[in-house]
C-alpha cells in the first residue's frame, strides 16, 4: 500500500477548511478500505500566513482527526512557495504527495487514479483540466491565453495543468535539488524528466468564500513562469529592433524621393507618430530586460524561500 500525503496551501481559508478535511477523510477511508493507500496516510495543510482562523483551525482539525498534519509558515510567502515548503517538510513522512488547493475545487476522485498509476510507475502524474465550466470567464479566458503564449515562447509545460498533481519522494529528492527563488513548478517539474503521464480533472465549484489567486497573482505567475524558462522575449526585442531599422531605411528613401520631386509637405503628424512608436517601444523594451535583471537580482541572494515556525503531526 502507498503511504499517501496531500499538500494544501492555505491562506485565509477557514471557510472551506472543515468541510474540505470532511470530503478528504471520507475519501482516504474509501481508499484505505480499498488497500489503495496505508491508513497512517495524511493530509498536510500549509498555512501561509493567513489573517484569519486559518491556523487555529487547522490545530482544531489535528487534535480530532487522524489525517491533519499541519505546517505553519512564519509569513505570507506566496502560493507556489507554500508548494514547496509542503512539498519539502513532508517528503520524508510519505512514499507519494499530492498537491491541491484546499478549497478542493479539483476532482478529487482523481486521487486513486494517480495512486494507481503511480502504483503503476510512473514518478509524475499531473491533473489536467478537461472542462472548467465552474471557473469565471475572465479567469477561464486568461488561462487559455496564457498556456498558449507560453507554448509559443518555448516552456515546456503541461497544457491547463496547475498544481494539482503527484509526485513521487524520487521526484521530489531531485526537485530538492533546484534552487530557484522564482518558482515555477508548472515549468520545473517537467524538466525532471521521470516517468509520467496525466488524469483527467473537471474543475468543481468552490463550497464558500472566493480565490484568493487574484488577476494580478495569475499575472505575477504568467510573468515568472516566461522570464524564467524562456529568453525568447529578449530575441523579440532585437528582431523588432531590425525592424525598426528596416522601416527607417524605407522611410529614408520616401523622404530623398519627395525632396528630389519636390513633393515634401513639412508636417507634424509623421513626426509625433514616431516619436510615440518608437518611444513607447524603447520603454517596453527597458521593461522587459528590467523583468530578467530583477530575477537576476533576486536569484543571487539566495535567500531562504520560507521559514516554518510550528510543525503538527512531526
Amino acid at each position: 500500500m502507498v503511504k499517501l500525503a496531500t499538500v494544501s496551501p492555505c491562506y485565509n481559508e477557514e471557510e472551506v477548511l472543515r468541510h474540505s478535511v470532511g470530503r478528504l477523510t471520507a475519501l482516504f477511508e474509501r481508499m484505505i478500505g480499498e488497500g489503495l493507500i496505508a491508513p497512517d496516510s495524511m493530509m498536510v495543510f500549509v498555512n501561509d500566513g493567513s489573517t484569519d482562523r486559518t491556523w487555529p483551525i487547522i490545530k482544531e482539525l489535528h487534535a480530532e482527526n487522524r489525517f491533519v498534519r499541519g505546517i505553519d509558515l512564519s509569513r505570507n510567502v506566496g502560493h507556489q512557495n507554500a508548494i514547496m515548503a509542503g512539498m519539502m517538510t513532508a517528503r520524508e513522512w510519505a512514499d507519494a504527495i499530492i498537491t491541491l488547493d484546499a478549497d478542493l475545487q479539483d476532482d478529487i476522485e482523481c486521487i486513486p487514479k494517480m495512486v494507481r498509476e503511480f502504483q503503476a510507475g510512473h514518478d509524475v502524474i499531473y491533473g489536467v483540466k478537461v472542462s472548467r465550466e465552474a471557473d469565471p470567464f475572465l479567469k477561464k479566458m486568461s488561462a487559455q491565453a496564457f498556456y498558449k503564449l507560453q507554448s509559443s515562447m518555448g516552456v515546456e509545460s503541461v497544457y491547463n495543468h496547475a498544481d494539482f498533481r503527484l509526485l513521487s519522494r524520487r521526484a521530489l529528492d531531485i526537485l530538492s535539488t533546484y534552487k530557484e527563488h522564482s518558482l515555477y513548478l508548472r515549468g520545473l517539474i517537467p524538466m525532471i524528466g521521470l516517468p509520467s503521464t496525466t488524469v483527467d480533472d473537471v474543475i468543481g465549484e468552490r463550497f464558500a468564500g472566493e480565490s484568493k489567486y487574484t488577476v494580478r497573482k495569475m499575472f505575477g505567475l504568467a510573468l515568472n513562469g516566461i522570464t524564467a524558462f524562456s529568453v525568447k522575449p529578449l530575441y523579440a526585442i532585437f528582431n523588432i529592433g531590425l525592424m525598426f531599422l528596416v522601416i527607417a531605411f524605407c522611410i529614408g528613401i520616401y523622404v530623398t524621393y519627395s525632396l528630389i520631386v519636390g513633393s515634401a509637405v513639412h508636417g507634424w503628424a509623421s513626426l509625433i507618430l514616431s516619436i510615440w512608436l518608437v518611444g513607447g517601444f524603447i520603454l517596453i523594451s527597458l521593461g522587459i530586460i528590467g523583468a530578467y535583471i530583477g530575477k537576476i537580482f533576486t536569484e543571487v541572494k539566495r535567500r531562504p524561500l520560507y521559514h516554518v515556525q510550528e510543525i503538527l503531526g512531526e
